[in-house]
């Protein structure tokens, strides 16, 4: 009997691993706090979790239930089956299944994003310039979108080029994109940070950030990027604090005039690490440095980091930065 149990869990989990990531149909066969279990027919069962829910989903025993597939578990009591409908994964479905182009790979849905129940992003792109990517999603009318919409409790997908995304292997340009319905006057990528900083007009903040901070949320979420949205006018103070910041530890620690500072800040570096380890072909690109000099610069940009370090160790003694680390601190936190 042990044996043909094993054999059954055996032939369950086959049945459904070959389905996961999969929009999975089932009956509603119990209702817990904590979850609810699916019949799937042909003695399988499925479980929804709370959190794999929509917020303010209530189902009864009998109801049928659409869902993804996300994990098949074989375990002592039997193979357990795990779906979800909060996920990103069960937007992308929908929309494979609304949308005939995407499952003949025309169209490719790259990334979604999703604030269960309320708002989602999908970035998509097109595999044929004829085809418009946004356009063959919104469906006639709505209609496509609408589908999903629906499905999903309502879930707002705007019907316009909103939260239809056009994908852009250009990261910036897809942050932008990401960012309607707000226009962005400008963007400043930092690569090492993996953030971009975003300015709009100040009359254009709040629809750029959204209710909640859902609408900036979501736009991070679909680029994997770290967005700062801010005024122009915060944009631009902020940039003069740090290159002002830039020029005060460059004058401190590299005995350099307040004019070459200047000019170094303007050539895009804001670091002591940046002039101590930059190739030197890129510093001798500024106009007027020659290699001695350039040697020299980066000669004191290594002594200052060390003593930086240095200064650092001591103290950790004294569970007290040096003042010259703490100055240094203070100018760093300015310019993040």
């Amino acid at each position: 009997m042990q044996k043909v149990r094993e054999a059954e869990r055996a032939m369950v989990v086959d049945q459904f691993r070959e389905h996961e990531g999969e929009i999975i149909t089932g009956v509603v066969k119990k209702v817990n706090r904590d979850n609810i279990s699916l019949d799937l027919g042909n003695n399988a069962e499925a479980v929804i979790l709370r959190e794999d829910m929509l917020p303010r989903e209530n189902f009864r025993p009998g109801d049928r239930v659409r869902g993804v597939l996300y994990s098949v578990r074989p375990e002592a009591r039997g193979a357990q089956l795990f779906v979800t409908r909060s996920k990103p994964e069960m937007l992308i479905e929908l929309f494979r299944i609304e949308v005939p182009e995407i499952g003949e790979e025309v169209i490719e849905i790259k990334a979604a994003a999703r604030d269960p129940g309320s708002r989602a992003k999908i970035a998509v792109k097109t595999n044929d310039k004829r085809i418009d990517p946004v356009g063959a999603c919104v469906g006639m009318r709505g209609a496509r979108v609408q589908a999903v919409s629906t499905e999903l409790g309502g879930e707002r997908i705007e019907l316009h080029r909103d939260d239809i995304v056009l994908w852009d292997d250009n990261p910036a340009q897809f942050v932008i994109n990401a960012m309607a319905p707000a226009d962005v006057a400008s963007i400043v990528v930092d690569e090492d940070k993996h953030t971009m900083d975003i300015a709009v007009e100040a009359g254009n903040l709040a629809q750029a950030i959204g209710r909640n901070g859902q609408n900036v949320r979501l736009a991070s979420q679909l680029s994997g990027w770290e967005l700062n949205v801010m005024t122009v006018d915060d944009l631009q103070a902020k940039h003069q604090a740090e290159a002002h910041a830039a020029i005060d530890t460059f004058t401190k620690y590299l005995d350099i005039d307040e004019d070459f500072a200047t000019v170094l800040v303007e050539e895009g570096f804001s670091t002591l690490e940046e002039l101590a380890y930059v190739p030197m072909k890129e510093l001798l690109e500024i106009e007027g440095l020659d290699e001695p000099t350039v040697e020299a610069l980066r000669e004191r940009a290594k002594n200052a980091l060390a003593t930086i370090a240095q200064a650092q160790e001591e103290s950790l003694g004294d569970n007290k930065p040096a003042d010259d680390l703490q100055i240094f601190q203070r100018r760093q936190t300015l310019k993040g």
